[in-house]
């Protein structure tokens, strides 16, 4: 019965090797990002895509452009991968904020066959820890919670007129 239990075990190894061999299922879509950038691009500019998930998708594209890692992108393998993850993450989050009828019409006006898109989705979810998308899916719903939250105590005005108070006494 242990034997078993330690042949079920896996090294560390052959799970990275694995997750690595499963990243090349990637290089298919790489063919057909300039279609699904124009996609991007159009339900950013729809006014029906909620901003919330516009602004997730701009806090990934800072992450990467910022150059601040959470793994320095000079450790082998591993450190470029953190940029791909932020990137799948934040595409999966905005993918499902979009309502559907916004997204067919986008995927029709486009000339996107809407099963090949989300076969190519669902491949890109494969490769996502599926607790960090459980995780990630509570993003939005959190940061409008902070924002009512914030909204509602009114410390906004409260800073404002103490920061104005402190400036007549100091002028």
């Amino acid at each position: 019965m242990a034997r078993r239990a330690s042949e079920q075990v896996r090294s560390p190894q052959r799970i990275g090797l694995r997750r690595l061999l499963g990243w090349a299922a990637f290089l298919p879509l790489a063919s057909r990002a300039p279609v699904y950038g124009r996609l991007f691009y159009e339900l950013i500019r729809d006014e029906r895509t909620p901003s919330g998930r516009k602004a997730m998708l701009a806090a990934a594209l800072g992450y990467l452009l910022l150059g601040r890692d959470l793994v320095p992108d000079d450790v082998p393998v591993v450190g470029g991968l953190d940029d791909l993850v932020v990137v799948v993450l934040a595409v999966d989050l905005f993918l499902d904020g979009v309502p559907e009828d916004v997204l067919d019409e986008k995927l029709d006006a486009l000339g996107i066959d809407r099963r090949a898109f989300m076969d190519d989705v669902r491949r890109i979810r494969r490769f996502t820890p599926s607790s960090l998308r459980r995780m990630m899916r509570r993003a939005p719903e959190l940061v409008s919670f902070a924002g009512d939250t914030l909204e509602h105590s009114r410390v906004g005005p409260r800073v404002r007129s103490w920061i104005n108070t402190k400036e007549e006494h100091t002028a």
